[in-house]
C-alpha cells in the first residue's frame, strides 16, 4: 500500500540555489533530449534511451533523474501526437499545427521535474528529505501533513 503525503520543502538560502540550478540543468537536458527525439524521429522511450542516456549521465544527472527526463520527453511527444489526432491543433497545414510540428518541444528553465522514492530518501524522525538531484546530494528540512 502506498501512502501519499503532502510535503513542503524548507530549504535554506544555499539550498534554494542548488534546487534552482538543478531544475535549470534538468530542463536544459530535457530540451536537448527533445531535440534528439525530434531530429531522429524517435519519440519512443526505449529508442530515446539508447540515444541519450549515456550523455545525460555525463551531464551530471543521476540515473533516475535521467530516466525521468527521457520519460518526460516521451510523454510530451505522446501528448502532442494525441492533440494532433484529436484535432486540437487545428487542421493539417494551419499555422498553429505547422508551428507545433516544425520544431522540438522545449521546456522552461523552472519547469517541474518528477522525483520518486528511487531518488529521495526520507528520515521521518529528523523531518529531513535527502534528495539525489544531479551529482549533488542535498538534505532538506521538510514539513509533513496538512500544515504543509
Amino acid at each position: 500500500m502506498k501512502i501519499v503525503v503532502q510535503v513542503k520543502l524548507l530549504p535554506e538560502a544555499a539550498q534554494v540555489a542548488v534546487l534552482r540550478s538543478t531544475l535549470r540543468t534538468v530542463n536544459e537536458a530535457a530540451c536537448w533530449v527533445s531535440a534528439v527525439a525530434f531530429e531522429r524521429g524517435v519519440p519512443r522511450e526505449y529508442e530515446l534511451r539508447k540515444h541519450t542516456y549515456a550523455q545525460l549521465k555525463a551531464r551530471g544527472l543521476g540515473a533516475q533523474a535521467a530516466q525521468h527526463v527521457i520519460k518526460k520527453i516521451h510523454d510530451a511527444y505522446t501528448t502532442l501526437a494525441a492533440n494532433i489526432r484529436a484535432g486540437n491543433l487545428s487542421k493539417t497545414g494551419s499555422k498553429r499545427r505547422v508551428k507545433a510540428q516544425s520544431k522540438p518541444i522545449v521546456f522552461r528553465p523552472r519547469a517541474a521535474q518528477p522525483y520518486d522514492d528511487r531518488c529521495l530518501s526520507w528520515r521521518h524522525h529528523l523531518t529531513e528529505l535527502k534528495a539525489q538531484l544531479t551529482c549533488v546530494v542535498t538534505e532538506l528540512a521538510i514539513a509533513l501533513g496538512a500544515a504543509a
